[in-house]
């Protein structure tokens, strides 16, 4: 690995040594490890899995219980391993739950959805612990999307990100302030139409020149690359995905390991998360 990538990959706040270093998931060759873990007993409707970056906890927000369910994992990022701990209801600030994101440090997490059409964000007081989470104030998106399904903020809070279901799309926004949404902007968007027409879950790279998007229309995962790192409308699609209809037919949520090496999907119809690897 080049001088310039490491630093390109610590300015984006990704270990570049004695941990996880990130690299691109190989799609194409993405497999099925035959691993998976239900979440039915906490929610018939889940949206959406987060987890800490040291692959020991994991989160999924459901819309039936408007909710977000904490688990421990015993052995980092196997999910067989995982099991229930606690949750946070945001049914008082959202009805329709649809994603969810955390801080590097865990002490921000920020819910989407589509009752409100609105992000909300979140303090917890001890970092990872949903139990110590205190609501703060939302951000409305009901301007350029009626059925916001996606969320991501880039690694600095200084950019956030929502897909929608409505308009098919990626759209931007410019933080003032990092980590406040109160200071969000509407900067632009770019379409994904092209590829799935109810477009669940956006990620990006750590460096901001990829971009994933799971969709329920096609059940696949798409990439997309920019030419410009974090500006989506320099984004084109790669043309390369990966099919998880095999596992799930209604896929929600998406989520990567810090270092891409492997891939989990969460959907509702056997509301259950899958896990892949992708190197």
């Amino acid at each position: 690995m080049s001088i310039a990538r490491l630093m390109q990959m610590a300015r984006a706040g990704v270990p570049t040594g004695g941990g996880d270093v990130w690299t691109d998931p190989d799609l194409a060759n993405a497999s099925y490890d035959s691993v998976s873990f239900s979440v039915t007993t906490q929610d018939g409707n889940p949206q959406g899995i987060f987890f800490k970056p040291d692959g020991t906890k994991m989160y999924m927000v459901g819309s039936s219980g408007d909710d977000v369910n904490e688990y421990d994992l015993s052995s980092a990022w196997d999910i067989s391993t995982a099991s229930y701990l606690q949750n946070f209801s945001v049914a008082s600030q959202e009805s329709v739950p649809a994603n969810l994101f955390f801080r590097s440090d865990g002490l921000k997490m920020y819910v989407i959805g589509t009752g409100s059409d609105a992000v909300n964000e979140y303090d917890l007081s001890i970092a990872w612990d949903v139990s110590s989470a205190s609501y703060i104030q939302n951000f409305s998106v009901a301007t350029e999307e009626t059925l916001p399904t996606g969320l991501f903020f880039k690694p600095d809070g200084t950019k956030m990100y929502m897909l929608g279901a409505a308009g098919d799309d990626v759209n931007e926004y410019t933080l003032s302030t990092a980590w406040d949404i109160s200071t969000a902007s509407y900067s632009q968007n770019f379409s994904v139409a092209s590829q799935d027409g109810a477009p669940e879950t956006v990620l990006f790279n750590p460096d901001g020149t990829k971009v994933f998007i799971i969709g329920r229309a096609n059940d696949s995962v798409h990439q997309y690359n920019l030419s410009t790192a974090w500006d989506v409308s320099t984004a084109s699609y790669a043309s390369i995905s990966f099919s998880v209809a095999g596992q799930e037919t209604n896929p929600r949520g998406l989520f990567f390991k810090s270092d891409g090496s492997k891939m989990y999907v969460v959907g509702i119809t056997t509301d259950t998360i899958f896990q892949y690897s992708t190197d």
